[in-house]
């Protein structure tokens, strides 16, 4: 059996509450999800109640073959929800409910030698909106060896983001990710520039960051590295609801950057993993076979 290298997802473990439907979340938690299907051994990092909701994530993670050894179990506080309304053009808006368990997440020895052996993490602002799971997501990123492939997934919700986390995590990322929206709110918070290739060149002059990834929703993606500028066409599909296949093209791009595939094959690997999603319902369906497929098209 071949090794699969550890991709951890930090942060939010959550339930998306439907008018019709509650179907497991969170972003990060979705990126360890759809790696986990994609040749990685996908983990999530999260903190979430000792209650019913939190049994039935454990048991939900547990059937779809993600371990969930890694996760923490909070006695007081219960597990996160969100509600979700779905808008023109099956585009969600969230609802973010506080004083949740991922809202409480710790740093422990468990963690601090989990993150010394990941190949790959995935975090984001949201779970970085209080403490102690801010200094929690920190510390975790500090463990991480030289090697490892930090992925900042911005993902701004509702007010649930400042200037400084913003800073913080891009000196720690090696790539970061956002949308053509939260490009324009990100420029005015940090006075860059709001056109895309000017703006990757200042966020990786300042912070030092490697990639940076625009994503423009059905109008595909740019990527910026050092030496390249990809573009790449968005793909042509039905929408089922959104919610999650942007997470789904962040597992995408780090399975292909730690299979050392070409950037511009790892932009269009990502974007059809994210339409892939786009095209069911929820955040986490169960893709492996399509994954597989899409795995032998793309490989180099």
């Amino acid at each position: 059996m071949h090794h699969r290298p550890l991709v951890i997802g930090l942060g939010e473990l959550l339930w998306d509450c439907f008018a019709d439907s509650r179907r497991p979340g969170g972003a990060p938690a979705n990126v360890a999800f759809q790696a986990n299907q994609l040749d990685c051994e996908g983990v999530v990092c999260s903190r979430i109640g000792q209650d019913p909701l939190g049994e039935e994530l454990t048991a939900f993670l547990e059937s779809q073959g993600v371990s969930s050894r890694t996760l923490q179990f909070d006695a007081k506080t219960p597990t996160g929800t969100v509600t979700v309304e779905m808008q023109e053009g099956n585009h969600p808006a969230y609802t973010i409910h506080k004083d949740v368990a991922w809202d409480a997440m710790e740093f422990t020895p468990d963690w601090q030698k989990l993150m010394r052996s990941a190949s790959a993490i995935c975090f984001g602002s949201l779970a970085q909106r209080g403490e102690p799971s801010h200094t929690t997501i920190q510390q975790c990123l500090a463990a991480t060896s030289e090697e490892c492939l930090i992925v900042y997934d911005v993902n701004l919700r509702q007010n649930y983001f400042s200037s400084t986390v913003l800073e913080e995590s891009l000196r720690a990322c090696r790539a970061v990710k956002l949308n053509h929206e939260e490009l324009i709110v990100i420029s005015q918070l940090l006075n860059t520039s709001a056109k895309e290739s000017p703006f990757a060149r200042e966020i990786q002059s300042r912070y030092g960051v490697e990639l940076v990834i625009i994503t423009r929703g059905e109008n595909g993606c740019l990527l910026i590295s050092a030496d390249e500028t990809i573009d790449v066409p968005g793909e042509k599909i039905i929408v089922a609801d959104a919610v999650g296949a942007g997470d789904a093209f962040t597992a995408g791009l780090i399975s292909a950057l730690l299979k050392n595939w070409p950037l511009k094959t790892a932009g269009e690997f990502a974007n059809s993993v994210g339409a892939k999603v786009a095209s069911c319902s929820g955040a986490m369906p169960d893709l492996k076979e399509d994954f597989a497929e899409l795995i032998t098209r793309f490989q180099p």
